[in-house]
């Protein structure tokens, strides 16, 4: 039970991450969405009529009717229209449902994209929430939610917090190394190094400049956490009979895995246990591939406790053996184990929501074999996670070239 690997990646676009200061205009989403979707065609060779799917995240200018909204915008009839709400893991749990649904008969080509903004030009005339925006990452802070109620006047809110909370534990339980989890950043940061368009593509990093920049969290240091951009990126998703006449190599959806088991970690039954460990079995299962044959990972980075994490419970080495593993192998494009090649968010930049589409491209790339200077060897098979929340929305992708 489960996917065939009839459905493909055939286009991508990933825009250049900007980093956000006042000056910074923040462009309507609806308007983004439609020009990530429209280069994302052009990618693929596919012309606009050719669209009978819409996959999307959120909008700021539609609270309700998001797919309907966007279709209406494009001008597309479609027979398949999904809005997907799960943070960081909604990018992967988007091409999943296109690829269900394309396998279902029900369409044949699915645009998935997720523009990212954090201003809005109307949020001057909503409602003043209870609490301020810099509590950013509470799932509801209006009167009245669960989260208003018995979380953040204990504290359990934002992003920050709580990672720290699960990195301690960590540390707690199995130990900690610093340099290890320093090393994740420095690694990455090569591959961002190589990659166009990459907000740090031209500042080298060592472990050193990790550790001497500020704690956040304790133990999280500031290089250890993503810095949020303006940005957005899309995929197609095609049926094999499309992707036959799309100018580009295939990237075969072959398995998926997906595990939403709660939102706040105060409900999780074990902080370093993730929900990955079944999204990633589900997945491998699925495809009928192993871990061995991935020729690349590409891991949802908001924090490098976050890689760590799902390097172990993805099966991928022992669980507490996640620092030895680090140490032991190269992260980078060119190594023996490589790791969110074009940089990951930690060192491309995290653009909202769709910087969980960074990892889907990330590894679309390499597989097409369009990563340039980052390029991986003979890289046919890769493996995609999404995260949300505080490690608990979890999903995952097997995907192979041709």
């Amino acid at each position: 039970m489960g996917l065939r690997g009839d459905a493909a990646i055939v286009g991508y676009v990933e825009l250049p991450p900007e980093r956000m200061n006042k000056a910074t205009p923040a462009p309507f989403t609806l308007e983004q969405w439609a020009e990530l979707g429209a280069a994302a065609l052009q990618d693929a060779g596919l012309p606009g009529e050719s669209v009978d799917g819409i996959v999307t995240s959120h909008l700021s200018e539609s609270e309700i009717f998001v797919p309907s909204t966007v279709a209406e915008y494009l001008g597309v009839r479609a027979g398949f229209a999904e809005l997907v709400d799960l943070g960081g893991a909604s990018a992967v749990g988007m091409v999943w449902r296109a690829a269900a649904a394309i396998e279902l008969g029900i369409c044949d080509v699915v645009l998935c994209a997720i523009p990212a903004r954090y201003l809005t030009p109307t949020s001057e005339k909503k409602p003043k929430p209870l609490i301020d925006a810099m509590f950013f990452g509470a799932s509801s802070n209006q009167f009245g939610s669960p989260q208003a109620e018995f979380e953040i006047p204990y504290g359990n809110l934002g992003q920050n917090g709580p990672y720290g909370q699960v990195a301690q534990r960590y540390a707690s339980v199995y130990g900690y190394d610093e340099r290890a989890m320093a090393k994740i950043v420095v690694d990455q940061r090569v591959n961002a190094n190589h990659t166009d368009g990459a907000v740090w593509k031209d500042k080298p990093l060592t472990i050193e400049d990790v550790l001497a920049s500020p704690v956040i969290a304790d133990p999280l240091h500031m290089l250890e956490i993503v810095m949020p951009c303006l940005g957005g990126a899309a995929v197609v998703v095609a049926s094999a009979e499309v992707a036959a006449r799309s100018r580009n190599r295939p990237v075969w959806i072959k398995g998926f895995g997906e595990q939403v088991p709660y939102k706040t970690p105060t409900y999780a039954e074990d902080l370093l246990q993730t929900p990955i460990v079944r999204a990633a079995e589900t997945a491998f299962a699925m495809s009928g591939l192993t871990r061995e044959q991935m020729d690349m990972v590409s891991i949802y980075d908001c924090y490098t406790i976050t890689v760590l994490l799902s390097l172990e419970d993805a099966g991928f080495c022992e669980k507490g053996k996640g620092m030895e593993f680090v140490s032991r192998h190269d992260l980078t494009f060119r190594g023996d184990f490589p790791l969110n090649t074009a940089g990951g968010q930690l060192g491309f930049g995290q653009a909202g929501n769709a910087g969980g589409m960074h990892h889907v491209c990330d590894a679309t790339r390499q597989i097409m074999g369009r990563a340039g200077a980052a390029q991986v060897a003979d890289c046919h098979r890769a493996f995609v996670s999404g995260n949300g929340g505080i490690l608990s929305e979890q999903t995952t992708l097997v995907l192979e070239g041709d």
